[in-house]
């Protein structure tokens, strides 16, 4: 075992499995990869460990992201908008796999990541986009975790 596979070991060394980070991209890092973050932390804190970026992030988490969470019972401790530049950093996670998870994220030249980490696009319309009501944002934002927590199943089962 090399010295980056010791140190990712975590609580999944009890199970001999390795720890893989996945990094989850979009531009604003305010509600689709903020949402997979989330999820994956929650649904799949033994084998993964999951952080979230944009390429020009808000700056903050959307309320309506935050609320859903909440409501699904899911630690929103800690998540806030950031850079992907964070992520580029000496120190900074070594990532296993990256998913962008909106158009302009999978269009945009991304970073040299060390490691040369597996990347995929998981396009999904974002919810911070859509006008009208309350409810019809909270929709849209139901509609969007669905999606995503489906592809983390998904993965999960892999």
């Amino acid at each position: 075992m090399d010295s980056r596979q010791a140190s990712r070991r975590g609580c999944a060394a009890s199970r001999g499995a390795l720890l893989l980070s996945v990094l989850f991209l979009c531009t604003g890092n305010s509600a689709r990869s903020i949402l997979a973050e989330a999820y994956l932390n929650s649904a799949g804190q033994e084998r993964f460990r999951a952080y979230s970026a944009g390429s020009h992030p808000t700056g903050k988490v959307n309320p309506f992201a935050l609320e859903l969470l909440a409501q699904r019972g899911i630690d929103t401790a800690g998540l806030r908008s950031k850079s992907w530049n964070e992520f580029a950093l000496p120190g900074a996670p070594q990532i296993d796999l990256i998913f962008t998870v909106c158009d302009s994220a999978a269009a945009e030249v991304c970073p040299v990541w060390p490691g040369r980490p597996v990347t995929a696009h998981w396009g999904v319309d974002d919810p911070a986009a859509v006008q009208g009501s309350d409810d019809d944002k909270r929709k849209a934002f139901a509609r969007a975790f669905r999606e995503l927590s489906t592809r983390i199943d998904q993965l999960l089962t892999a």
